[in-house]
């Protein structure tokens, strides 16, 4: 009997990405070949690229790289590269990375299985490149997260032409998932044990306008809220300027949708905002929080923020730095403004020097520090919802309540005899450090 074709995928970068590489171990499995958990034993190895900005194309191209190795010394016989990166610069990526056989554009997923055999029949290098508009790819997925915790991808590729960002280049247009797919998608992962969804997609709070008319979140929340077996939905990047009454009153009178709000806001002053070619200015962001808080008391907001945008004076960055310390916003992440090529902020005069956009990146991260940990300071004594995701190496339990998202936020560690992964526990906190919360178990429900 001829052995299985063994392939070994490495995921880059962000939630959707991750879908992505979910799908194409999906129709590998399908197509009778073996999954491993590393390059060590594989025939094939495939990496899904991130090429958002400078640190994301570095990583990926170590990564091929240290697999090419595994290819040169012989254990390894095939390397395909997909993704953001492999799209970005397609015209190029296969003559400057000659040890790669195959590359798949992010409209070519659906192609993998061929790329594969095409790349192990060791014929010339191959490129593959269909519109970047191709439609969503569906069907089978490989979960690559733990089987409770699964993300929801419900639109594709961004309209919305920020200044400083390349993704509609590299992703296309914006594209809904048809409502009846996403719900069944839902029920799918719901029946594998899903008991969290991550809503995720370039802007949700679009989603449904391409295809019906109007944005159509609330209505989509509305019927995955009726999905059985899902205990948690939570909602990543939600634009300020599409924020309705209608969403807030629904989430806001759900027993399943996480008072966690994803909202990348990038800057507050008017004329940084305008020139990032973001839609609303610092009022309506002022405004939305307002709501939302206003609305629901114990709501967390993440957000991203960039410091050093070309023409940032320090007359702007510290608006920033007031609204900040003024808002208090729970979750934030600073990024430092990365000189995209291809981008329209890439050429605008004012380029920031690295070290003054080190200094206000460091100046915002440890005021928001400060943010954190009276944010955890106010969770002592109160009883939280906390998904079990293990135990550590001493034992003791961790997990997430509503205020984490996986991997980007923090951690609730708590002692319990009996809880298991995937369990929801009602943990009383008694001490914070950072973001981090300890506790015991006061009550384990199903």
């Amino acid at each position: 009997m001829k052995k299985p074709v063994k392939v070994y995928l490495l995921s880059l970068g962000c939630a959707k990405n991750l879908v992505n590489s979910e799908q194409m171990l999906g129709k590998l499995k399908n197509a009778g070949m073996e999954l491993l958990d590393s390059p060590e034993g594989a025939d094939a190895a495939i990496v899904n690229t991130c090429g958002f900005i400078d640190s994301a194309k570095t990583e990926a191209i170590e990564a091929i790289l240290d697999l090419a190795e595994l290819k040169k010394q012989g254990k390894l016989r095939a390397l395909i590269a997909a993704g953001c990166l492999t799209q970005r610069y397609a015209g190029e990526f296969l003559k400057e990375l000659p040890e790669v056989d195959a590359v798949l554009g992010t409209g070519s997923y659906d192609s993998i299985v061929e790329a594969v055999e095409q790349a192990l029949g060791a014929r010339e290098q191959r490129t593959w490149l269909a519109p970047r508009e191709a439609s969503c790819l569906t069907g089978d997925r490989v979960l690559l997260t733990p089987a409770y915790s699964a993300y929801l991808r419900i639109a594709e590729g961004c309209d919305n032409r920020c200044s400083y960002c390349v993704i509609p280049d590299i992703r296309g247009a914006f594209r809904s998932v048809p409502m009846e797919d996403v719900v069944a998608e839902a029920e799918s992962l719901a029946a594998r044990g899903a008991r969290e969804l991550l809503i995720v997609a370039q802007d949700i709070t679009r989603y449904g306008l391409d295809l019906y008319g109007k944005c159509c979140l609330a209505e989509l929340l509305r019927r995955l809220e009726q999905v059985e077996g899902v205990r948690w939905i939570r909602l990543h990047y939600l634009y300020p300027d599409e924020m309705p009454d209608e969403l807030l009153e629904v989430i806001a009178g759900s027993r399943k949708i996480l008072h966690y709000f994803d909202i990348p806001i990038q800057h507050i002053n008017d004329r940084v905002l305008r020139d990032m070619n973001r839609r609303g200015g610092g009022a309506l962001i002022r405004d939305r929080i307002d709501r939302l808080r206003r609305l629901m008391p114990d709501a967390v907001i993440r957000t991203s923020l960039i410091v050093g945008f070309p023409g940032e004076t320090e007359e702007e960055f510290q608006e920033l730095y007031d609204f900040l310390a003024q808002y208090r916003l729970e979750r934030v992440g600073v990024f430092c403004y990365s000189q995209e090529e291809g981008s329209k902020a890439a050429g605008m005069p004012g380029q920031i020097p690295e070290e003054v956009k080190e200094r206000r990146r460091a100046e915002l991260y440890a005021l928001q520090e400060q943010v954190m940990e009276e944010v955890s300071q106010r969770q002592l004594g109160r009883v939280l919802e906390v998904l079990c995701c293990g135990r550590d190496e001493e034992g003791r339990c961790f997990g997430r309540s509503y205020m984490d998202s996986p991997d980007i936020d923090g951690l609730v560690y708590f002692e319990s005899d009996d809880a298991r992964e995937g369990d929801f526990v009602r943990v009383r906190v008694t001490y914070a450090e950072g973001c981090d919360l300890y506790g015991t178990a006061a009550e384990q429900e199903d």
